[in-house]
């Protein structure tokens, strides 16, 4: 009988050890190892020089295991345009273009989120017009491009001054048009932002009636297409640039001047034009959390409640958090 005990005794505890119950740890599955960048091409959106030359100024492109391809675009609804359509993997736009982007469902998502100086969202007159307030732009031409961080800032402004969109007379131009048609007499106001900003006032005397100060969020945003987000190792050259990025931004911050010179020889903006805009400050990075999100949220509403865009957007649908914990820069 003990025998017959001894054996229960043996067999339970040999089950035990086969189903996991003893203090022996189950097999677990292999951990498989992040994808490599390595030979990776990213093509990057770039605007006037701003990431490009953010990171050449912090000499930052040295020693990436994969190749940027940098493609320059005028404002950010064609940069996110380029995005959707697949002709780029990432690139980094204004608070604005990011709305109409979610409202057309473009294959898009924000990976990371950075904040500025609102001082250069500017409203801009040329120096001898009449025009010295918001309320002075009622019936005016104002050029703007549309779905760009300055229409957003236009129609924030209008609205602290108890005014809308239909108050005043949109021309929906891209910035180096729009400056054309400011120099030549062809609008009676410009809603921009830098570098452009900083251009017209120091080459054609342009006149602030208005800043973002007050009404702009400031907010800036690298928009990732979906197809690049689908590839691993695409993946892990999009961490290691938002890495670069972040660590660029810190590093211009506090080295403004020499950001300006390479910005100059990136754009051939002259150098006084570079360091006027640099002067005021880079983006700096900003979590994607409830606040960002709200404020967004905000901002497209106000364009669904203007008739800009249809229905209701919500913008938590485009914020993409996989990114957020990307550790220490470079």
């Amino acid at each position: 009988m003990r025998r017959r005990r001894a054996v229960v005794v043996t067999l339970v505890a040999l089950a035990l050890l086969v189903t996991g119950c003893s203090s022996v740890p189950r097999s677990r599955p292999p951990v498989q190892p992040p994808a490599d960048p390595t030979g990776v091409v990213l093509r990057v959106g770039d605007q006037k020089g701003g990431v490009a030359s953010l990171l050449r100024a912090a000499n930052l492109l040295a020693g990436m295991p994969y190749r940027v391809e940098f493609t320059t675009f005028t404002a950010g609804p064609p940069l996110i345009e380029a995005a959707r359509a697949g002709a780029i993997d990432l690139g980094q736009t204004g608070n604005t273009p990011v709305i109409f982007a979610a409202a057309a469902k473009a294959r898009v998502q924000l990976v990371s989120a950075s904040q500025g100086n609102v001082v250069s969202d500017a409203i801009l007159v040329p120096k001898d017009s009449p025009i010295r307030t918001v309320a002075d732009l009622r019936d005016k031409r104002i050029a703007v491009g549309k779905g760009t961080s300055a229409h957003g800032q236009l129609l924030e402004t209008l609205r602290a001054a108890g005014m809308t969109l239909d108050d005043v007379d949109p021309s929906y131009l891209q910035p180096s048009d729009a400056y054309a048609a400011f120099k030549q007499g062809q609008v009676d106001a410009w809603a921009t932002w830098d570098p452009y900003t900083a251009q017209a006032q120091l080459e054609a005397g342009a006149r602030v009636i208005a800043t973002g100060d007050g009404t702009a969020n400031g907010y800036s945003f690298q928009v990732a297409s979906n197809e690049a987000l689908a590839d691993a190792r695409k993946q892990a050259a999009i961490a290691d640039f938002l890495r670069r990025v972040d660590a660029a931004m810190r590093y211009s911050d506090t080295h403004r001047d020499q950001r300006a010179v390479v910005w100059s020889k990136e754009t051939k903006l002259a150098l006084p034009v570079t360091q006027l805009a640099a002067a005021r400050g880079p983006d700096l990075p900003v979590p994607m959390d409830d606040r960002l999100v709200a404020s967004e949220q905000e901002l497209a509403d106000a364009f669904s409640d203007a008739g800009v865009i249809p229905g209701r957007v919500r913008f938590a649908d485009i914020v993409d958090h996989r990114f957020e914990a990307k550790g220490a820069a470079p």
